[in-house]
């Protein structure tokens, strides 16, 4: 569920979608290439994330600490962008020798539990190498999976509505918690009328906001196995994004694309966006204009559907080192110091004793901060939606044809019936 924070998953998913689609998996065989212990005792495990040159900086000084504390364990690095990261992944895992420790996220975990490369870390957590206590508002769930821990948080995100505050604020709306959907586009038509912007930069094609969407209705994105919704369902919400682009109310498409890589929010061409909380600090770097955090609409003006996301540390099931990696783990994920050099890079500090340790002191980070506090107050956060296997690709084709359709190159329907015949086989690989 996130990249690094200052790139829209949107835009990575574009690209990742085609090569993630195509790649296949072997099964898993072999040992774990060159992690080992040497003639001193000393062990080395891999670890593998993807991100940019900034993670890489945070991660290699929280490195050092770990191995300042555990001498007898080094850590060797390897890292890439998100498409390059999970191609060698998958390579890695092809050949039996994926890295000891790895960067994960919810669209994986099945996936790669199928295929006999993760390791169920409850063993190590009963013999109290790893700890699961201190994770805020219960997101260390979002790691597990058939009664297995397959993955742990480092940190936390939700969905939000990030708008411009200004545009807002001359339009006279003022976004509350609990407002309706039909409020929400109501707020979009004004601005469209009274600002001469469109309102929204485009929601239809991001899967996790229709999640939540269809959460509030009784249903859901994913089941266990496969999809909570129907065609009928997606040609509706389909249909009235569409609409909404032709009215005007929606950014055309064909700029949202002349806009890039900056947002078409922060470009001054529309005034809201749904995204991670935790990517907003991007529209700050890129506008002119002040910029924050708005509550998610409702249907019955209760519940968002929001859920706590993350990303998580993993391990290889052919690590020769389970004690040592979930050492590792344990010390990355709670220890206060890494806390502090980490901040919100990856998300909201997973657990109470980083998050407490970090204090932002810029007013992006801590309105992210008191958006997610404010979220859990607000007592609307559930659980995530199980992810079966061969999300991550299904998610990469509702991207691609939910904007086909809205530059008008796919009609809705022809759209729906692409998107469900992607989505069943992705889903039976």
């Amino acid at each position: 569920m996130g990249n690094n924070g200052s790139v829209e998953r949107r835009t990575v998913l574009k690209a990742a979608g085609a090569s993630l689609a195509t790649l296949g998996l072997a099964a898993t065989t072999g040992c774990g290439g060159d992690s080992g212990t040497s003639g001193d005792g000393t062990v080395t495990i891999r670890y593998a994330w993807w991100g940019a040159d900034e993670r890489a900086k945070r991660i290699n000084q929280s490195i050092a600490l770990f191995e300042k504390k555990y001498p007898k364990i080094k850590v060797k690095t390897d890292f890439q962008d998100y498409v390059a990261f999970w191609e060698k992944f998958q390579t890695q895992a092809a050949g039996g020798n994926p890295p000891d420790v790895f960067q994960n996220a919810v669209g994986f975990l099945r996936k790669y539990d199928k295929r006999g490369v993760l390791l169920d870390l409850k063993p190590q957590i009963d013999a109290g190498n790893l700890s699961l206590e201190n994770f805020r508002a219960g997101v260390e769930k979002v790691g597990q999976v058939d009664g297995k821990q397959l993955g742990i948080p480092v940190g936390s995100n939700t969905m939000s509505l990030v708008i411009d505050e200004k545009v807002f604020e001359k339009a006279g709306i003022k976004p509350k918690q609990g407002w309706t959907w039909d409020e929400y586009f109501a707020a979009l038509k004004k601005i469209h009328d009274t600002q001469k912007i469109a309102g929204d930069t485009g929601y239809f094609s991001i899967m996790y906001l229709y999640d939540l969407y269809l959460r509030q209705n009784g249903k859901a994105f994913f089941t266990k196995d496969g999809l909570g919704f129907d065609e009928a369902d997606l040609t509706e919400w389909w249909t009235d994004g569409y609409n909404r682009v032709k009215a005007g109310i929606i950014t055309d498409p064909k700029r949202v694309e002349q806009d890039k890589p900056k947002s078409s929010l922060s470009a001054g061409h529309a005034a809201s966006e749904f995204t991670w909380d935790n990517f907003t600090v991007r529209y700050t770097a890129e506008g002119d204009s002040s910029y924050g955090l708005a509550p998610i609409p409702t249907t019955d003006g209760k519940q968002t559907g929001q859920y706590l996301a993350s990303l998580m540390l993993s391990a290889s099931a052919r690590t020769k080192h389970p004690k040592e990696v979930a050492q590792f783990i344990n010390f990355m994920v709670h220890d206060p110091e890494v806390g502090k050099i980490m901040g919100y890079d990856r998300g909201i500090l997973a657990t109470t004793e980083q998050f407490e340790a970090y204090k932002p002191a810029d007013a992006p980070n801590k309105a992210i901060a008191q958006y997610e506090t404010d979220v859990a107050a607000a007592g609307v956060l559930g659980t995530i939606t199980p992810h079966p296997a061969g999300a991550d690709t299904v998610e990469s084709a509702f991207l691609r044809i939910g904007g086909d359709m809205s530059q008008g190159t796919t009609k809705v329907s022809d759209a729906v019936k692409q998107f469900f015949s992607e989505a069943k086989t992705a889903l039976a690989s």
